[in-house]
């Protein structure tokens, strides 16, 4: 019998930065490469990733293993800015756990929630429509680069909770 590993949640410090950036770097090409422009390919270096992450440890919420960072939840106002599992996790509870606490962050002071995903990140679409979330179509997610931003063509995710009785 296989157990699954408890995950416990807890905010995000500066001790948890590097393990953040390595699931960030790691996790993004999975859903991304071939589905973002080009441009923004060159921004997302691992050392892109190392300095994005410090400024967004205050609104972030890590999952951890034992003692081991597996992945994290990254809230800004009402949207589900980042979220991403370490692939050793990915198919435990890690990912759900995660977007639920940020659900619950944002219902304390808005009734929908929303998030951006690339139209080709097909696992991830399927992960948050089986969360309860819906399409609520194309959009130009602005992605930050050191520069500037860069349009993303993007599907605007929403989850109201007003029908889902957590607000």
């Amino acid at each position: 019998m296989l157990l699954t590993p408890t995950i416990a949640l807890r905010p995000a410090t500066p001790d948890d930065a590097e393990a953040v950036a390595t699931i960030w770097h790691a996790g993004w090409p999975d859903g991304h490469l071939g589905h973002v422009p080009a441009a923004l390919v060159e921004h997302r270096q691992r050392a892109d990733f190392d300095r994005r992450v410090p400024g967004r440890l205050p609104t972030t919420t890590v999952a951890v293993s034992g003692s081991q960072v597996v992945g994290f939840v990254t809230v800004v106002d009402d949207e589900i800015e980042q979220l991403y599992v370490a692939e050793p996790a990915r198919g435990s509870d890690a990912a759900a756990t995660l977007l639920q606490h940020g659900e619950e962050l944002i219902a304390r002071h808005a009734g929908t929630a929303w998030l951006a995903v690339v139209a080709g990140n097909a696992r991830a679409r399927r992960f948050y429509e089986r969360q309860g979330w819906s399409n609520a179509g194309p959009f130009d997610n602005m992605a930050d680069i050191d520069s500037g931003t860069i349009a993303v063509p993007c599907l605007r995710y929403e989850k109201s909770f007003e029908r889902e009785g957590i607000a």
